[in-house]
């Protein structure tokens, strides 16, 4: 076992970690960052059309609106101080990245250039509204080098190929993390007086998924095994715009440049699910819309998809009918679009510019996550109680300002918007922090863990269990769920994790780049967080933003305008018994605009 100690370790280095490592380091602090990947390699790197700003450079716009819209977007549960801070803090943020050197496109005035997108609008919901800053379609990518670059420049430590296992608590106090080699398969100790977890997210739960196969939920399964609980884990995304087969994400920018979706009879099906912004509605509206169209028979030759069409002859006949006057042409598109051209050339054998693009909603982004305060502060209850020394932020953390919801854009101004606050906040903390000794034997557990998996001599395979897991899951906790198929996925997930700890079987024994034992680990916390998220889903008995209950179709604001948060009821991280969990409706939402502006007050929405 090595021994690191530096005052701030950061966990995960996507556009969160690395933003916050950026001000933890121009705080003061003595900061590493800590990646089970090459920080360019980060999953924000796959976030394509977008960051959210009301720069207005080309058309009004305000915070204000910008705030109302992700209110809305996420169905009124979204904490509207957060909500409040993600957008008026959305501006300075993006403005500053240009100073970074991020490459934005250009207006012809020189200015940053903006698109629409998806439940983005202006004056309160009146029509859609250009907000979306866009470098092509690359624009997680340019903002994951650029925040690399800068934390190169000021010196921040990174700790590359470290895959984080555990966390270490003492006295009601975070202490660090034990994390393994990937290159050695040591256990290697980062003891600190601030951690933050910026892991992402978990969407290999579900089958068909738009994430990479690194996103198993690592950070959000490490806290939750040590008495952090998880809050609204029931909401998860679904993108309508998965490439078909293969889940692989196609930008919202598309729809945001004019394209839209098409049915197997040719027709352009939003006008009838959301008459006023059709396309452009928030995600959760239009994956039940595709949905609905392919249960009743409408999707392509029969088969379970619809198309997505950004040709230009189709979308200036729509722009005409619609009475306006921009127009696209080939050029637009493969400059706007780059990347979406090279995905579906490469994965589809679908060239978009002559051909639609055949799509079906994928799972895309949790909305639920390790709870926080807008500072990033991990809390423990429904009281807000903070726990000393921990922090989150970007898509494992719950904030929360999505709600039950994400508006598209949203996760990029997250990203930047929370993982400064967080870095400035834990500047602070550790100038007047002490070092929180070390638990006795501290990589104890997590060692006889490995030892476990290391030495299975079952039946049962890693892929086997795991694509079970997705199959129930895709099936019952998916765009629409019901509650007798919740409880069939809360019992498969069961069953499998029982079969994970008493009849697992690996291969490889060795330590060096074990990635079949690594996998067998990402298993175990994807089984645990998808147990929690049936867990929640089947308490809700409503439907909300991503929450949709056929059984219960309406939005319950009496009753359930609270959060969730479910608590690990075992004793040890690694139970042999049936996973348990402790779920509380208590956490009040916060309505701190509704009380200023009535406006923000839960209403139906409308597109």
């Amino acid at each position: 076992m090595q021994t690191h100690r530096h005052e701030v370790v950061i966990v995960g280095a996507g556009g969160a970690g690395l933003m916050a490592a950026l001000y933890a380091s121009r705080g003061g602090a003595d900061v590493a960052v800590v990646s089970k990947l090459y920080p360019t390699r980060s999953h924000t790197g796959a976030a394509l059309g977008g960051i959210g700003a009301a720069l207005g450079n080309l058309e009004e716009d305000s915070p204000l609106w910008h705030a109302y819209d992700t209110v809305k977007g996420g169905d009124y549960l979204a904490d509207q101080d957060a909500a409040r801070v993600l957008a008026y803090e959305a501006v300075d943020a993006v403005i500053e990245l240009e100073h970074m050197g991020l490459p934005y496109d250009r207006t012809d005035a020189g200015r940053i250039s903006q698109r629409r997108f998806g439940g983005h609008t202006s004056n309160f919901g009146e029509k859609p509204v250009r907000r979306a800053c866009h470098s092509a379609d690359r624009t997680g990518h340019m903002i994951l080098q650029t925040l690399y670059q800068q934390c190169i420049k000021n010196n921040v430590r990174f700790f590359d190929e470290y895959h984080v296992i555990d966390l270490l608590v003492n006295e009601g106090r975070c202490a660090g993390v034990t994390a393994v080699s990937l290159a050695t398969g040591e256990m290697h100790v980062f003891q600190a007086k601030a951690t933050m977890f910026a892991t992402g997210g978990w969407g290999r739960v579900w089958r068909i998924t738009s994430n990479a196969h690194s996103l198993t939920g690592d950070g959000a399964a490490v806290v939750y095994r040590r008495g952090i609980p998880m809050q609204d884990m029931e909401f998860f995304q679904f993108h309508p715009t998965g490439l078909y087969g293969l889940g692989v994400l196609l930008t919202e920018g598309i729809r945001g440049e004019g394209g839209v979706l098409i049915n197997g009879k040719g027709q352009r099906f939003m006008e009838k699910y959301a008459p006023r912004i059709k396309d452009l509605a928030s995600r959760d509206v239009i994956s039940r819309s595709i949905y609905l169209e392919l249960r009743d028979g409408l999707g392509i030759n029969g088969k379970d998809y619809v198309y997505l069409d950004i040709r230009p002859e189709t979308v200036n006949r729509y722009l005409a009918e619609a009475g306006e006057t921009r127009r696209i042409d080939n050029a637009l598109v493969i400059k706007a679009l780059a990347e979406t051209l090279d995905l579906c050339r490469t994965y589809a054998g679908v060239d978009p510019l002559t051909e639609p693009m055949p799509i079906q909603p994928t799972a895309h982004y949790a909305m639920g996550g390790i709870p926080t305060n807008i500072d990033t502060e991990v809390v423990l209850d429904e009281n807000w109680t903070v726990f000393p020394g921990l922090y989150a932020a970007g898509e494992v953390a719950c904030v929360s300002c999505h709600g039950a919801n994400r508006l598209g854009t949203n996760s990029l101004v997250d990203l930047v918007v929370f993982g400064r606050r967080g870095g400035m906040v834990m500047a602070d903390y550790v100038k007047q922090a002490d070092w929180v000794a070390l638990p006795k034997d501290p990589t104890a557990e997590i060692e006889a863990e490995f030892k476990r998996l290391r030495t299975a001599k079952g039946k049962t395979r890693v892929a086997q269990l795991r694509q079970r897991m997705q199959a129930t899951m895709m099936d019952n906790v998916g765009v629409f769920r019901e509650g007798k198929n919740i409880a069939t996925a809360v019992n498969d997930v069961q069953e499998l994790y029982h079969s994970y700890r008493h009849d697992l079987s690996i291969d490889d024994r060795g330590y060096k780049f074990n990635t079949d034992l690594l996998e067998a680990w990402e298993l175990g916390n994807l089984l645990e967080l998808a147990h929690v998220t049936a867990v929640s889903a089947e308490a809700r008995t409503e439907s909300r933003g991503a929450h949709s209950r056929e059984d219960y179709p309406n939005r319950d604001d009496a009753t359930w305008m609270v959060h969730t948060l479910g608590l690990r009821c075992n004793d040890t991280p690694f139970p042999d018994e049936a996973l348990k969990v402790e779920l509380n409706h208590k956490k009040a939402v916060d309505t701190s605009l509704a009380t200023e502006d009535p406006r923000f007050l839960p209403k139906e929405r409308v597109y």
